[in-house]
């Protein structure tokens, strides 16, 4: 069997010199330094659970909870509705470009292959730029901890985001890697069901809006549609400006994001050209139109005072006002709350993959370790790395309001890595020499929209709110700051990790990667010496 390969970082001037790598850090103890990476057929997803995975990732927290925040930093119902669709047509743009990419390079990691495809020099920066982002911002934070809040709820609890809220979440996040860890299996196949689950859930909300708009509530109507667009500016909502739009903004994509979750694992997915092709526009078409239809139905059964200042449990107050204090009214919550389990199940399981692409590369510290799949034939230990940040991340802010911070760090630097990514697609389509070929070609106007929206999601956060610059709890700047920190700490890992060790230590770091004819991957580590 021919072994065809992928991607193989040497300089000719110093192959010869190649010895394997020490085994400690990087190797496999066995095959003279190989290390296996394969799933069997069995185990890898169809055009089904495809769709599931995404739908998991995209439904999650977001649609029950952001929508009180996008109101309140808008001030206006027909905006708000509106910023919706530019979601979906935004998460449409991002899909094609990712597409053209996924197609091209059908290889788990998602970003990270698109960007090293690009930005080949300096070598490896672009890698460790995005697993600087990845692995310490790509927690599951704001979700567990969303299942936190919605548990208490439905307790008949008011705790905020207190540390029993906290606890909860860590209880969540504890389970979803656990069960990913030891039975794989069931971790997927939860992962489906939850998928069918929290669908249902949103497809009620959506009808019970129906029944709303026709005056069947608990409480009187409130004519959120008169006057639509108008944008009125109180206490608790409106106002903010250019910062509150764009943080509006951040927050839906925030709740569309997922999309790109089968782009994570593609290297899990049966057939995965044909696969993602179908999966991804089913699971994000069907996704924009619910969530366009929810908000419909928020803004048809609450006031806009009670939705500004709802915070993460506008689904909530929704069932209170449609249902009363009846025990449906009690128990739907706890059902957002597992749509926010499933959520964390999809996180975990796509963030984990990613890491192990990353100790497949040996960006990380001892690659090895983060990039096996034992004991249980799953990447128990880059699922742990999931776990670690997410908890810390929990645990870190000051006690009070904590779910929005956790959203807009958790989003915000995915603008500047998606601008990259587009403008990378622009200059591959159109420079000859770099012979760039996909199953897919995304026309320029989307891969410039895209680009642009992102420029807009990255820079427009610096600019001041118009009201209270510490309206969050926190001073405005706080996770732009911290995001863009993040990534220059990727560039200052790159530095140290290929330049300054390497120079104490006399080597070079090799990777070959190599895909073979039946679809296993095989990754081998090289130690370049210098002298």
């Amino acid at each position: 069997m021919a072994p065809t390969e992928v991607a193989k970082d040497s300089d000719p001037d110093t192959r010869e010199l190649s010895v394997p790598i020490d085994e400690d850090d990087y190797a496999s103890s066995s095959n003279d330094g190989i290390q296996q990476f394969a799933y069997s057929d069995s185990r890898k997803i169809g055009v089904t659970g495809a769709v599931f995975l995404i739908l998991n990732k995209m439904i999650g927290t977001g649609i029950f909870s952001t929508p009180s925040s996008i109101f309140a930093a808008t001030g206006s119902v027909g905006v708000s509705i509106i910023l919706w669709v530019i979601g979906g047509i935004l998460t449409f743009c991002g899909l094609s470009v990712f597409l053209e990419f996924g197609l091209a390079i059908p290889l788990s990691g998602g970003e990270k292959n698109y960007l090293e495809r690009v930005y080949r020099h300096p070598r490896y920066l672009a890698s460790c730029v995005l697993a600087s982002q990845m692995i310490l911002l790509g927690f599951s934070s704001g979700n567990a901890l969303a299942f936190g809040r919605y548990v208490l709820y439905a307790s008949g609890s008011t705790e905020g985001d207190g540390w029993t809220a906290r606890g909860i979440a860590i209880a969540c996040i504890t389970f979803a890697v656990s069960l990913h860890s030891i039975f794989p299996k069931w971790g997927l196949r939860l992962v489906n069901v939850l998928g069918i689950f929290k669908v249902v859930i949103l497809v009620f909300i959506v009808f019970s809006g129906f029944a709303a708009l026709a005056g069947r509530l608990r409480v009187p109507p409130p004519g959120n549609f008169r006057n639509a667009f108008v944008i009125e500016v109180t206490e608790n909502y409106g106002g903010q400006g250019a910062y509150g739009y764009s943080t509006a903004l951040l927050q839906i994509i925030y709740s569309y994001k997922g999309w790109e979750n089968a782009n994570y694992v593609l290297g899990e997915l049966r057939n995965p050209r044909k696969t993602l092709s179908i999966a991804a526009p089913i699971a994000i078409g069907g996704v924009t139109i619910l969530y366009v239809l929810a908000n419909v139905a928020y803004f048809a059964a609450i006031p806009k005072n009670d939705i500004a200042t709802s915070e993460v449990l506008v689904a909530g107050l929704f069932f209170r006002n449609v249902f009363g204090d009846s025990a449906a009214a009690r128990a739907l919550p706890a059902f957002v709350a597992l749509s926010n389990l499933g959520n964390v199940l999809a996180v975990s399981f796509a963030h984990a993959r990613l890491n192990q692409e990353f100790g497949k590369e040996a960006l990380l510290p001892y690659g090895k370790l983060w990039a096996s799949i034992k004991p249980f034939n799953a990447p128990a230990a880059a699922l742990f790395l999931h776990w670690l940040i997410t908890v810390i991340i929990l645990v870190a802010p000051p006690a009070g309001p904590a779910y929005n911070f956790i959203v807009n760090l958790y989003t915000y630097p995915g603008a500047w890595i998606n601008f990259f990514v587009a403008a990378g697609l622009i200059y591959l389509q159109y420079r000859k020499r770099e012979n760039w070929t996909s199953p897919w070609h995304t026309p320029l106007p989307i891969s410039v929209l895209y680009l642009l929206a992102n420029i807009f999601l990255a820079i427009v956060p610096f600019i001041p709110p118009n009201g209270n610059w510490n309206a969050e709890g926190y001073p405005y700047l706080t996770f732009p700051l911290v995001g863009v920190g993040v990534l220059l700490l990727g560039a200052v890992y790159w530095a140290c990790w290929s330049k300054l060790w390497p120079a104490i230590g006399g080597y070079k770091i090799e990777a070959h990667r190599v895909v073979e004819d039946d679809g296993k991957e095989v990754v081998r580590y090289r130690k370049i010496k210098t002298r």
